[in-house]
């Protein structure tokens, strides 16, 4: 199985470190040049990870998406979402004929309002079947100082699932696998905006207490959305234990794609979407905060595309809402967290 990477990111440099850790070559997209041939120099990425170093024997480095496409069977799509559109449409529709994707794109679309996998199936008649998610909870700085982690990996087809995690597994590394496609997916952009909501929460000096409540309440928010939407494992308090490993047994809503995501992007000072809001709490505009980051916080698009998605799913979610009003309809973090409390349990 050759694996080739679309995204060149501190993500998609950390899931290259893995797979090149486990021996594999594979076939990995930057659209710069320059950035390659500083990659190829340095023997690391020389914009995110660059304490990372790789064996440059296991990297065929192109600018070419349609190169790495061409000869990978799995390609590793790691491009924040609002970039997602920008790379494939240009694409022709049956490139990815017969191969297999695994998404690694931590939030939805934005132009089109869709995961990943409804806008390959609209544009690309990719099949569910192909499909498959690698989720967190999982830092890649943490990978990248080979701290243990836990990734889970969501498809239809368990074997082949399988098959994929176990291409990442390592002594740093323990997977996980599913069949919840759509539930991780929207579990991993929600967790996004509530993490955002958390940062807003220390910025404007909250303290722990407040902050424990506040995530226990979105993690309630987020399974009620979850249930709403027909996901199949927002059940609390249920694990079995009885298989004889962690990487087939039934995941409840308390599994670590789940709640473990939420906590530690709500917690970890690694969290783009907990800094991003700690700086809108703190009284900067979104667009002073975009720029001081630098860095993508899938949070901020997630928070207006899942406001607009709710409006057919009819979810209770005032915690969600209060966020988005924060962010893009001008409501001040004093008063949207001022009706947060009112409503947190």
């Amino acid at each position: 199985m050759k694996f080739g990477i679309i995204g060149s990111g501190s993500w998609g440099t950390a899931l290259a470190k893995m797979l090149t850790d486990n021996g594999q070559t594979i076939h990995w997209w930057n659209r710069s040049a320059a950035a390659i041939e500083q990659f190829k120099k340095r023997k690391h990425n020389p914009q995110y990870l660059s304490h990372a170093r790789f064996n440059m024997d296991q990297l065929l480095l192109t600018t070419d998406v349609s190169e790495v496409i061409a000869n990978a069977d799995v390609i590793v799509i790691a491009v924040p979402s609002a970039f997602v559109v920008d790379v494939l449409s240009s694409l022709p529709s049956t490139i990815f004929d017969n191969k297999k994707i695994l998404s690694a794109v931590k939030g939805i679309l934005p132009e089109e309002n869709l995961l990943l996998n409804d806008y390959l199936q609209q544009h690309f008649s990719f099949p569910i079947e192909n499909y498959f998610a690698v989720l967190g909870p999982c830092h890649a700085e943490e990978v990248a100082a080979e701290k243990l982690s836990y990734l889970t990996f969501s498809g239809v087809d368990e074997s082949t699932t399988q098959e994929i995690a176990t291409a990442f597994s390592s002594p740093y590394i323990r997977t996980v696998v599913n069949k919840d496609i759509y539930g991780v997916q929207y579990a991993s952009i929600l967790k996004n905006i509530y993490a955002l909501g958390a940062g807003i929460a220390h910025g404007l000096d909250y303290g722990d207490n407040f902050l424990s409540v506040l995530i226990a309440n979105s993690a309630d928010e987020m399974a009620g959305f979850l249930r709403k939407a027909g996901i199949i494992n927002a059940e609390v308090g249920y694990i079995e234990h009885t298989k004889k490993s962690s990487e087939d047994h039934h995941n409840s809503y308390a599994a670590s794609v789940y709640m473990g995501d939420l906590l530690v992007t709500c917690y970890s000072l690694y969290s783009r979407n907990r800094t991003f809001g700690n700086m809108i709490g703190k009284g900067y505009a979104v667009k002073s905060a975009q720029l001081e980051m630098n860095m993508v916080a899938e949070g901020y698009n997630a928070s207006r595309c899942m406001h607009i998605l709710n409006e057919r799913i009819m979810a209770d979610m005032p915690i969600a809402t209060a966020v988005y009003q924060i962010l893009w309809e001008n409501l001040s973090p004093e008063e949207g967290f001022s009706n947060i409390e009112e409503i947190l349990v």
